[in-house]
């Protein structure tokens, strides 16, 4: 089912709370438009990570992928017979902080790990591609066509419970967005610098839309940038509330509470979808196109 689709099926959660139509993903007058949306709407997102504190250094990458059309500019032999291809991405740059990153400084790589030519950086210290990214990142756009957008980060919480080498329990609400529909990677063999350890990790991932990549980080693929940017959030959250529930409860030599599991998957199916992942995600954008003041502006 199609984001939109999710949010004004009649049955879907809070529906009868909107007196009209229920807010959907735009549309564009065309193919070359909505890649320039996505490409604003990766930095945007890239942005939020920055100012929720989900950077480490030089650690971290959001990834977009993008239907690549040719213009009679573009000369990289590889791709001279073919007018669209589907198996690049746009990502951060190496070296960059999520704080500062605009449409212009993301990079447009292909299937090789190959820099194209079309990115906004012509030059600079940061045309850089970071290894980890595109090893972990490929793999997934390659083995996961339903992914949009992918996002890895080292964030506090998430990285904190990733050493406890388990998946989250459904202990609430939020928690169920993620029930049966999260992963967990336990072969932590260093940074992610060759092509084997970014095959593990997307089969791992399977067809789930997280993964705690144990004594690592947190990794979320979904339909969309703001659905990604939303369970995201949400996961984080999710590992920060579980480790606080359970030293709570182990202080008082009790354990923690989870929901029962026939409850907890239809609690999962309602505020775990991809549409509700868009709409929930979309509140986010909004907060900081009014704080900065920039909105995409079409043609």
């Amino acid at each position: 089912m199609s984001s939109a689709q999710d949010l004004n099926d009649s049955e879907h959660p809070g529906r009868k709370a909107f007196s009209g139509q229920a807010p959907r993903p735009p549309v564009f007058a065309n193919k070359l438009e909505e890649r320039e949306f996505l490409k604003f709407r990766l930095a945007q997102a890239l942005r939020i990570f920055g100012n929720r504190g989900y950077d480490e250094g030089v650690a971290g990458h959001i990834t977009v992928r993008v239907s690549l059309f040719f213009s009679s500019k573009f000369n990289h032999n590889s791709y001279s017979k073919d007018p669209i291809r589907s198996d690049c991405f746009w990502v951060n740059p190496f070296g960059l902080h999520f704080k500062l990153i605009q449409p212009s400084d993301l990079l447009l790589v292909d299937h090789s790990g190959q820099i194209l030519e079309e990115s906004g950086q012509k030059d600079g210290p940061f045309r850089i591609l970071n290894t980890a990214a595109f090893m972990i990142h490929s793999a997934i756009h390659a083995a996961r066509p339903d992914v949009l957008c992918a996002a890895h980060s080292h964030s506090t919480y998430g990285k904190a419970f990733s050493a406890l080498g388990r998946t989250l329990d459904p202990i609430s609400q939020d928690a169920c967005a993620f029930y049966e529909e999260h992963a967990l990677y336990t072969q932590y063999n260093g940074i992610v610098l060759d092509e084997v350890e970014g095959l593990a990790i997307a089969e791992a991932l399977g067809s789930k839309k997280a993964a705690i990549l144990q004594n690592h980080g947190l990794l979320v693929a979904t339909s969309s940038i703001e659905a990604t940017v939303h369970y995201y959030i949400s996961l984080e959250r999710a590992c920060q509330v579980q480790l606080l529930a359970d030293t709570a409860a182990a202080a008082h030599g009790g354990k923690t509470v989870p929901i029962n599991p026939a409850q907890a998957a239809v609690t999962g199916k309602l505020v775990g979808s991809q549409g509700g992942g868009w709409f929930s995600g979309s509140m986010e954008f909004m907060v900081l196109e009014r704080e900065e003041g920039v909105k995409f502006q079409t043609a």
